[in-house]
């Protein structure tokens, strides 16, 4: 679990239509956790962050950009008492909520050895980047974040680290 927070444990962007954004529905795994965060910054939450910032540390000054058309950042964190609580079924339930024509899996990752899943998924409304999903399970861990909004792949993972969003890596890609 802690290799997907450094992966990528921001995401999954909200299901959006009709312009109203709809967070996507946990409620079954948090009956089953022992332990959960809940975090929801939305957008003028996240402006007010941003005015924390730097602008005159370019890291800073991207993170501020990349927030401020953002509609929301949501992560939710579940720590389960015994290993592998959360069941195929319960990942199955996230996943179906990320189906449509609008979302496409991005990056999956699944490591039999350390019992561990990772996934990235990309919403794009018309040929535009609209939010990310991101789901990351091992053991006694699940998390699942959203961010709504336009987002720079290449400059989500500045985000990491900042505003509630934990450290992530997108893995290397191989050449072509």
């Amino acid at each position: 679990m802690k290799r997907f927070i450094i992966l990528i444990c921001c995401a999954a962007a909200p299901l959006v239509m009709s312009g109203q954004q709809a967070k996507l529905n946990l409620d079954q795994l948090q009956a089953k956790a022992s332990e959960h965060l809940d975090l929801n910054l939305n957008a003028t939450t996240l402006q007010f962050a941003a005015k924390f910032l730097d602008a005159d540390d370019p890291e800073e000054a991207q993170i501020k950009k990349m927030v401020s058309g953002l509609e929301g950042i949501w992560v939710r964190h579940f720590v389960f008492k015994a290993s592998n609580s959360w069941t195929q079924a319960d990942l199955e339930a996230i996943r179906a909520q990320l189906r449509g024509p609008e979302w496409t899996k991005i990056v999956g990752v699944k490591s039999e050895d350390e019992d561990e899943t990772d996934e990235v998924y990309m919403r794009t409304v018309g040929n535009k980047m609209a939010g990310v999903a991101i789901l990351a399970a091992s053991g006694k861990e699940l998390t699942v974040v959203q961010i709504s909004g336009p987002i720079d792949l290449d400059a989500l993972a500045t985000l990491g680290g900042h505003m509630g969003v934990p450290k992530f890596k997108l893995p290397a890609q191989k050449p072509k």
